[in-house]
């Protein structure tokens, strides 16, 4: 192979790889994070607990708790404690109507993959609509983990 060709290959492979990686970030896999949020706390008095429920592993294992609380603002938000699930790409926090609801309302993505952490909830969410807590993942589309939220 001639040393043009190779600088040709070179120039045009190494931008694909960096792309590619970008796009998969494949250290993800195996690289663990760890997150450790303090609760909210609201000066006019501490947060109620209204929903809760223990994380049952699906496809990956996790574990932890899922509460949902209500401040006395009027406000809520769910809070995760000694939760862990398995390291993996693009996992997000989704509230659902059953086990097997994929149409239920997307929090956001997930944190880390251990850890205490919060997440708010929008002023509009019709709790009574949701019973179900599931960490999936979007690549492939898989769940990892589910809770099945019971009133406090």
């Amino acid at each position: 192979m001639s040393s043009r060709r190779k600088w040709i290959l070179v120039s045009v492979g190494f931008p694909v790889l960096v792309a590619l990686w970008w796009a998969f970030r494949p250290e993800k896999l195996w690289i663990t994070e760890k997150v450790n949020e303090t609760a909210p706390f609201d000066t006019s008095g501490g947060p109620l607990p209204i929903l809760t429920a223990r994380f049952e592993e699906k496809s990956h294992q996790t574990s932890g708790r899922a509460t949902i609380y209500k401040t006395p603002g009027g406000g809520e938000y769910l809070r995760l404690t000694d939760f862990t699930t398995t390291s993996g790409q693009d996992a997000h926090v989704l509230l659902a109507r059953s086990e097997g609801d994929s149409g239920g309302f997307d929090l956001g993505p997930l944190k880390s993959n251990q850890g205490d952490q919060n997440y708010d909830l929008p002023a509009a969410t019709d709790l009574g609509k949701y019973n179900a807590l599931v960490i999936y993942s979007g690549q492939p589309h898989t769940v990892l983990g589910l809770a099945k939220l019971e009133p406090f």
